[in-house]
């Protein structure tokens, strides 16, 4: 579907980048809490782990599926935040075809986290099982520093700044500060 126009003029599409606990889930959650109704988080990790329980890979399927979720949402009226690491080697064609071809307000933005507060991130997470299995030598196997798209136009955020607050700057530059919403997009006309 690349090359082929995708959302509407209403529709916002906000991608979150970042290395492994540098706060991407919970920026995406604190935006769809905020926003209520209405926002699709398309996660890179439920797709590629869950769904199709795929290595993170050049030319994996998790790749197309990504962007035909991006775009399914936004055609039906959704606000879209597409996040995870999405390596730019990986990841970057897909991603800037999908911001070519969005006809709303796109946002890119990138969580730059040094690998010690990484560490220190990443320790904090609440789920044994997953700390077990995912380890410090992963962290440094799957760590690039400053993975920044090469013709995307990513706003960098530092460690330093509060989830809160990266929260509302994304939902103030989004344009997406009003009331939550209670309902659904509305229902599109298939013709």
């Amino acid at each position: 579907m690349p090359g082929v126009d995708t959302g509407s003029a209403g529709t916002r599409l906000i991608v979150v980048r970042g290395n492994s606990a540098s706060g991407k889930s919970s920026v995406a959650a604190g935006i769809r809490e905020r926003c209520g109704r209405g926002v699709a988080v398309v996660a890179q990790d439920n797709l590629r782990r869950v769904v199709l329980r795929e290595r993170d890979r050049a030319g994996g399927a998790n790749v197309g599926l990504i962007g035909v979720v991006a775009r399914y949402a936004l055609d039906a009226g959704y606000d879209v935040v597409v996040e995870g690491i999405l390596y730019a080697a990986h990841y970057g064609a897909m991603l800037q075809e999908l911001i070519d071809d969005h006809r709303g307000l796109t946002r890119c933005y990138y969580l730059d986290v040094p690998f010690e507060e990484t560490l220190v991130r990443h320790a904090s997470k609440g789920d044994p099982e997953y700390l077990a299995q995912v380890t410090e030598a992963h962290l440094r196997e799957w760590y690039v520093e400053r993975d920044l798209l090469p013709s995307a136009a990513e706003t960098v955020i530092g460690a330093a700044s509060p989830l809160t607050a990266t929260v509302d700057r994304i939902l103030r530059e989004a344009g997406l500060t009003g009331a939550p919403r209670d309902t659904d997009p509305p229902v599109r006309d298939p013709a």
